[in-house]
């Protein structure tokens, strides 16, 4: 036999099997009852539900925000960027109504309206003759650019030729001449030192009559006095002399603010006009500056005098106004 050593028999009893399942014994042991069962298929469809929903609010953003930041379909202006560029335009319109009263009111006006300088805020003008480049070759270079005159009061403004501005403050500039009535921007009033609404001067609806003249190239050829017609002139109903009033231009303004007429008679306005190289008038307006004109004097411009010969006016309120500048006014009564 051979010395080799027996293995050992092993046991023929056998062991249970261990599970290899961690689960708590009663799930082992029992089945999935129908109570259970519809508790989960509940819960999934509560999950569905809520996975769709959280889909339909992303999906709404989205198309909110699409619509936010590209603006309607067909709607000018209504997207995120347009308004962005909206804002900052006004804020550059800003600046320059800033810039324009602390540097050009005082010959122009703070309206435009015109005073040592000429006017700025016609319409015809803003329309067909003030445009960008011809503003910005006036601020460049100066008045010389406008009539050829080399003793013009307009001065350089751009720093490129030894003026104060520099390019960004032209733009501004240039951009508050141009903006439009629908243009309105959030000023100071240095008055009341409270923040007042203004909108720009330029009409946007605005459209010359099929008549009208081009404007002139030089504004002073808008004041030419035409030669006076040599001869007796014919009196005529509406010339006949009555009572006569005195008005002074000076300093871009009336001496006078009221003036008393008596109604159904004709009167005379001898206008004495002290501003050199200023043209002006007297027109006469019912009720308001912005009346219906019911009579307009030749424009003049320099130092002067001119009678006007007034037709009888009916009893009422009227406003007497340089048509050259609106803000030089007076009340006319007729009673």
């Amino acid at each position: 036999m051979s010395d080799e050593k027996q293995l050992p028999v092993p046991s023929e009893k056998v062991s249970t099997p261990v599970p290899r399942l961690s689960s708590p014994s009663q799930v082992q042991t029992h089945g999935l009852t129908a109570e259970r069962a519809a508790k989960i298929v509940n819960q999934s469809g509560s999950s569905r539900m809520a996975a769709l929903l959280g889909i339909a609010i992303v999906t709404l953003f989205v198309i909110v925000y699409a619509f936010y930041d590209q603006g309607l379909p067909g709607v000018t202006g209504s997207s995120r960027l347009d308004a962005a560029k909206r804002e900052q335009y006004l804020e550059t319109v800003k600046r320059g109504y800033n810039l324009f009263e602390a540097n050009c009111a005082r010959c122009h006006g703070a309206q435009g309206q015109g005073g040592i300088g000429p006017i700025l805020n016609d319409q015809g003008k803003l329309l067909a003759h003030l445009t960008p480049q011809y503003l910005k070759n006036v601020l460049t270079v100066g008045g010389r650019y406008v009539c050829g005159d080399a003793k013009s009061l307009m001065g350089v403004w751009a720093d490129t030729n030894g003026g104060p501005l520099n390019y960004r403050e032209i733009e501004e500039l240039i951009a508050w001449i141009r903006a439009t009535n629908t243009d309105t921007i959030e000023v100071r009033d240095p008055a009341t030192g409270e923040m007042v609404a203004v909108t720009g001067w330029r009409d946007a609806a605005y459209a010359p009559a099929a008549d009208a003249t081009p404007v002139p190239a030089c504004w002073q050829d808008a004041f030419a006095v035409s030669p006076t017609p040599t001869g007796p002139a014919t009196p005529t109903p509406s010339m006949v002399a009555g009572e006569s009033f005195t008005i002074v231009a000076m300093g871009v303004k009336f001496d006078l603010a009221s003036l008393t007429v008596a109604a159904g008679k004709a009167f005379s306005i001898v206008f004495d006009n002290q501003d050199a190289g200023i043209p002006h008038n007297v027109a006469i307006h019912k009720d308001t500056a912005t009346g219906t004109e019911v009579f307009k004097g030749e424009i003049f411009p320099g130092i002067g005098t001119r009678t006007y010969s007034v037709p009888a006016l009916t009893a009422g309120t009227y406003a007497f106004v340089c048509t050259v500048h609106p803000n030089m006014v007076g009340t006319l009564t007729v009673k």
